[in-house]
């Protein structure tokens, strides 16, 4: 565990009950999947945070906090992993060849992502390749940013008053073309889209929804740089969404009745901030 996380539970009376939930080794030549959670630090979980600081090589994609690296084992060797669009980024394979080589070398490796290593995080690629490997790995679950980013706006996923129902999607293909769904059906499928990766192409996602069906009035909602203090947030309708223009990325979008909640929920920047923790 990690030492100043010691020293903050012994203060606070907590150490006893947390020791009681006896960490998992990391042991070397082992590679560990963590989900660093979306933007603030702190939403990392305990079991992502006790392998910040056993890890000896840590790979960090392009959504991970600097303020979150600043809590790794300051031994460690760091090596960017991020890939971001338009922009010149370490190829996957690359990456997972990484992996394979620094646990094979002995080393306790770290595979650090943003949000969740299973939701369109290529997580599960990256495992796959180390069984193949005939590596030990564990995977550390993430809050989604699809989950924790809209919760930072103030927008519920789910509300009973509104929708029973969600799908979650990316809004381009492997290739950066916009992915090949079926439109009509996700149009007329749940009263809440979440889109993640999806401003490149938001023109043309809008117009296949319009298209379908989809209320032109729906709400469309875009939250940038989900729980970090430069996060922002637009709001629009379905129709009028093609009108926006340098949209901050990365960025998750949701259409559908629940960003109207944010008038009230909105406990992060917005008026409910009062009365909330800050």
């Amino acid at each position: 565990m990690l030492d100043w996380l010691k020293s903050l539970l012994v203060r606070r009376g907590h150490f006893a009950a947390l020791d009681a939930a006896d960490f998992p080794d990391f042991a070397p030549g082992s590679v560990w999947l963590v989900g660093a959670g979306p933007g603030a630090p702190g939403l990392i979980s305990l079991l992502g945070y006790h392998a910040l600081g056993q890890a000896e090589v840590i790979f960090y994609d392009a959504l991970v906090s600097d303020r979150l690296l600043i809590h790794a084992n300051p031994r460690a060797q760091k090596i960017f992993a991020g890939k971001r669009g338009g922009k010149p980024s370490p190829k996957q394979a690359d990456i997972t060849l990484q992996l394979i080589d620094w646990a094979r070398k002995g080393k306790r490796v770290l595979r650090l992502k943003g949000g969740d290593p299973f939701v369109f995080g290529r997580g599960g690629e990256e495992a796959g390749a180390l069984f193949r490997a005939n590596l030990k790995f564990r995977i550390v679950p993430g809050i989604s940013s699809g989950l924790g980013g809209l919760a930072y706006a103030g927008i519920p996923v789910t509300h009973r008053e509104t929708n029973h129902a969600v799908i979650f999607l990316t809004g381009h293909d492997e290739t950066g073309d916009v992915s090949p769904l079926d439109w009509p059906s996700i149009a007329k499928a749940a009263p809440v889209i979440v889109m993640f990766m999806a401003v490149k192409h938001l023109n043309t996602i809008v117009q296949k929804l319009l298209a379908a069906g989809r209320d032109p009035t729906d709400r469309l909602a875009i939250v940038s740089n989900a729980a970090s203090p430069q996060q922002t947030v637009v709001e629009t309708t379905l129709a009028a969404a093609s009108d926006l223009a340098d949209v901050p990325t990365p960025a998750i979008v949701v259409v559908g009745p629940v960003s109207a909640y944010r008038d009230a929920l909105d406990w992060y920047t917005g008026p409910a901030r009062e009365n909330s923790f800050g």
